[in-house]
């Protein structure tokens, strides 16, 4: 269904963390055949927000979402550059104290002829009180890790640039887009422990809540379209969601 019509169906105070990818109101053709993808295996379903009203729709959402998260509660939530300055003003008018700015950086982005090549997302961490605001500095590393170079690991993976790859589907059917295991699974070891419960109102391809059941996280979410619906829960039953080429290495 449609997450501002489920999010009146939770209890206020109930979500622990919120990670999500909400529409970007750019135009996305969804079965363009960038990326390495063949369009034809793209699912169908894919809704685009109106620019004029990316606004309101953000507002709307994260007014739910400001309900619904417990005072030591915080958000994760993606943007392209385009629009970022709704994000920026919704997240500032609900009332959302922002943490970090972060970069994500990865490995490529469409070719242009009369701009620079746009090869990141913008991730703003946010949450409801920074005076209760979970966090676990060494959910990954401890002080005195060390990459082979003798580098502080434990620094270096909490910079705000973050340089991860995107990941390549596998299989016949697949959305137009989904966040990197890695990417989801930085964030809840961050900010979540086992047993916390996590909201992605856009589900999409169920990534998200694929990345906390393989984290012992409870999940929760929405998807408007059926197609995308059936494709995560299918992952999600049967373990498809399993790398391929070899788990990615958790710390």
């Amino acid at each position: 269904m449609d997450c501002l019509e489920g999010m009146r169906l939770i209890a206020s105070g109930s979500i622990d963390l919120v990670i999500t990818d909400p529409p970007f109101a750019i135009d996305f053709k969804a079965k363009r055949s960038n990326y390495n993808r063949t369009s034809s295996r793209v699912l169908n379903g894919y809704n685009e927000i109106p620019k004029q009203h990316y606004y309101t729709f953000s507002y709307q959402w994260m007014k739910q979402v400001m309900r619904l998260l417990k005072p030591s509660g915080s958000m994760y939530v993606f943007s392209g550059w385009t629009n970022l300055k709704d994000v920026l003003n919704a997240l500032d008018d609900v009332g959302f104290v922002t943490v970090n700015h972060i970069i994500w950086k990865y490995q490529f982005g469409v070719y242009t002829r009369r701009r620079y090549v746009t090869s990141h997302y913008h991730c703003l961490y946010v949450c409801k009180d920074d005076s209760k605001r979970r966090f676990y500095p060494f959910g990954r590393f401890d002080a005195k890790d060390r990459d082979a170079n003798g580098r502080s690991l434990h620094y270096r993976d909490k910079e705000d640039v973050w340089t991860i790859n995107r990941e390549y589907w596998n299989g016949d059917a697949k959305t137009p887009t989904k966040l990197p295991y890695e990417i989801i699974a930085k964030m809840l070891m961050y900010s979540s422990l086992p047993g916390d419960l996590v909201l992605d109102p856009f589900m999409g391809s169920g990534q998200v809540a694929i990345v906390c059941k393989m984290l012992k996280r409870h999940f929760l979410g929405f998807e408007i379209a059926k197609d995308y619906c059936e494709f995560a829960l299918r992952r999600l039953k049967t373990g498809s969601y399993r790398i391929k080429h070899g788990q990615p290495a958790l710390p």
